[in-house]
């Protein structure tokens, strides 16, 4: 996919696709990648799924980027599959094709979740289907207070993707993510919080500037720690006790040692605000 960067007055980086359905903005460490497709509620189609793979790759490898704020357009930030479009058809392609391209486009919650980099993500309008599941992928979600939350899979007559599954299941044990998934209720941004799966509710006009805010204060943050931090929790999905002191040891160490623990203890003792750089 072809992509085309300038820089602004403010010398913040914008790339985008070509065609302009996934919006990349650089600014102060912050990467907002932006869903573009209002027309259609950002519903992912193979161009969407493409550009969000190839944004989250940029987010994981740029050593600009220290945190990601994902969003949608248009007040919506994603409704899962373009169930429209599926309903007109294409083209058959054979089984393990369609798999193939499938687990292509996962990636990106995938990277999201594993990269030593935080992520929130603004939920406006609705969240739904691989929408949600790409949300839950984030490390924070900060929803506006109309914002509504469904898993939606069943409904249509899918088992879900985009490691909705997965992460639910580890977010709010298994029995709240069989009777999600299963039943398919549509959930308030309240009574998704409630349930742990929203980190904050903010009013409808509010809700861009606390998810920028949310996102910019971690891309001001001691970067190498918040990394390690992210890494600790993902090993204690998976990994014994054992090898999780292992983890938290080698990391806390090497945390000790940088250039942002050691401005933190000078402006601890000196009794102001520290200043990070993310080394």
């Amino acid at each position: 996919m072809t992509v085309q960067t300038s820089i602004d007055d403010n010398e913040s980086e914008n790339r985008m696709s070509a065609n302009e359905i996934v919006l990349q903005k650089l600014d102060q460490g912050l990467l907002t990648i932006t869903m573009n497709r209002p027309e259609r509620r950002n519903a992912l189609n193979p161009d969407m799924t493409r550009g969000l793979v190839e944004a989250a790759h940029r987010a994981a490898e740029d050593h600009e980027v220290r945190a990601v704020l994902l969003k949608g357009a248009g007040g919506t930030f994603c409704v899962g599959g373009d169930v429209k479009s599926m309903a007109e058809g294409r083209a058959p392609l054979p089984f393990e094709a369609k798999m193939a391209n499938l687990r292509k486009g996962m990636e990106v919650s995938r990277i999201l979740h594993q990269m030593p980099k935080p992520v929130v993500a603004q939920l406006d309008g609705a969240a739904a289907g691989a929408g949600l599941s790409i949300a839950l992928a984030c490390d924070l979600r900060v929803a506006s207070a109309s914002c509504k939350i469904t898993t939606a899979f069943a409904k249509v007559g899918f088992s879900g993707d985009y490691g909705g599954t997965y992460f639910l299941t580890h977010l709010l044990g298994s029995a709240k993510a069989r009777e999600l998934y299963l039943l398919s209720p549509v959930l308030s941004a309240q009574e998704a919080f409630a349930l742990g799966m929203v980190t904050r509710v903010v009013g409808d006009a509010e809700v861009e500037a606390a998810a920028h805010e949310l996102a910019m204060s971690l891309a001001q943050g001691p970067s190498i720690a918040l990394g390690y931090i992210k890494r600790n929790i993902n090993n204690a999905e998976h990994l014994s006790l054992e090898a999780c002191f292992d983890g938290e040891a080698i990391h806390h160490t090497r945390a000790g040692e940088t250039a942002d623990h050691k401005e933190a203890a000078k402006a601890f003792v000196e009794k102001r605000k520290a200043s990070f750089q993310g080394q």
